[in-house]
C-alpha cells in the first residue's frame, strides 16, 4: 500500500458529496488516491465545484444526479460509477436530510421523507455496493478486503434528540444496519463501519454555531472544547477505507469532541 496514497486505484463512491461532510469525505478520499463519484440530488453546481477542485489536484472525478430513496436511481447511479471507474470498491453512505419539528406537529410526510433518505438510502446503496463488492472479490494489489462501506450516522445514533424523532430513528436505524451488514458481510471480506459525528461546521447547522454566543452555548455539550469541522470526519474515513483498519469491522467510530460522553454528568454530581 502507498503510504501517501493508500486508496491509490481504488473507486469510492459519495452519496451526498456535494456539501458539508460529504464534500470534505470526497476531497480526502481523493487526495488519498482514490477515484471519486460524487453524487448529488439538488446540488448539482456544488457537485461539479467538488469533483473540479479533485481534477485540479490530479484526481479524477464523476458527478451523479441521484435520489438515493429511489430504487431506480441507485441502479442507475452504481452503473454509472462502474462504467466509468470499472468497479466501486469503497462505499460513503452520507447523503441525508432534516425535517425537524415537535412531535403533535410533525407530519407524516417528515416522517417518511427522512427515514427513506436517511435509512433506506443507506440500505439500497449497500446493497449494491455488496452485489459489487462480491462479483468482484478480493483484488489483493487495491486492497486487502473485497470493499468497505463506510456509513455515516450521528451522535443521535445514542442520544436522544426531542423535536427531531424522525432524524434521531433514522440514524438509530443505520447503527443496527452497519452492525447487521457487518456481521452479514465479514465471511465475504468487506467491511462496514459507521461514523458518528457530534456537532460539526456545516451549513445545516450554521444557526447553531453562527455566532460567539450561539458557539459558546454549543461548546457546554463539548468536553474537548471546540466544534467540529469537516476534515475531522474526512480524516477518519479515509482511515476506515484504508487497509490500515483492515481488522475493523461492525465498529462507530465518534468524531464529536466527547459530546457522547454525557458532559452534564461530568462533575461526577449525576
Amino acid at each position: 500500500m502507498n503510504a501517501k496514497h493508500p486508496l491509490e486505484g481504488q473507486c469510492a463512491l459519495v452519496t451526498g458529496g456535494a456539501t458539508g461532510i460529504g464534500a470534505a469525505i470526497a476531497g480526502a478520499l481523493a487526495a488519498a488516491g482514490a477515484n471519486v463519484v460524487v453524487n448529488y440530488f439538488r446540488s448539482g453546481d456544488a457537485a461539479e465545484r467538488v469533483a473540479e477542485a479533485i481534477r485540479a489536484g490530479g484526481g479524477k472525478a464523476l458527478t451523479v444526479r441521484a435520489d438515493v430513496s429511489r430504487e431506480p436511481d441507485v441502479l442507475a447511479l452504481f452503473a454509472q460509477a462502474i462504467q466509468a471507474f470499472g468497479t466501486v470498491d469503497i462505499l460513503v453512505n452520507n447523503a441525508g436530510i432534516q425535517r425537524d419539528a415537535p412531535l403533535l406537529e410533525m407530519g407524516l410526510a417528515d416522517w417518511e421523507q427522512v427515514i427513506a433518505v436517511n435509512l433506506t438510502g443507506q440500505f439500497l446503496c449497500a446493497r449494491e455496493a455488496a452485489r459489487e463488492f462480491l462479483r468482484r472479490g478480493v483484488i489483493a494489489e487495491r486492497s486487502c478486503a473485497a470493499g468497505k462501506i463506510i456509513c455515516i450516522s450521528s451522535v443521535h445514533q445514542r442520544i436522544p434528540w426531542a423535536g427531531h424523532i424522525n432524524y434521531a430513528a433514522s440514524k438509530g436505524g443505520v447503527a443496527m444496519l452497519m452492525a447487521s451488514l457487518a456481521q452479514e458481510l465479514a465471511p465475504q471480506r468487506v467491511r462496514v463501519n459507521a461514523i458518528a459525528p457530534g456537532a460539526i461546521k456545516t451549513d445545516i447547522n450554521r444557526d447553531a454555531w453562527a455566532t460567539p454566543d450561539d458557539e459558546a452555548r454549543l461548546l457546554q455539550l463539548i468536553p474537548y472544547g471546540r466544534v467540529g469541522d469537516a476534515p475531522d470526519v474526512a480524516k477518519a474515513a479515509v482511515w476506515l477505507a484504508s487497509d490500515d483498519s483492515d481488522f475493523v469491522t461492525g465498529a462507530t467510530l465518534y468524531v464529536d469532541g466527547g459530546m457522547a460522553l454525557y458532559p452534564a454528568f461530568g462533575g461526577g454530581n449525576g
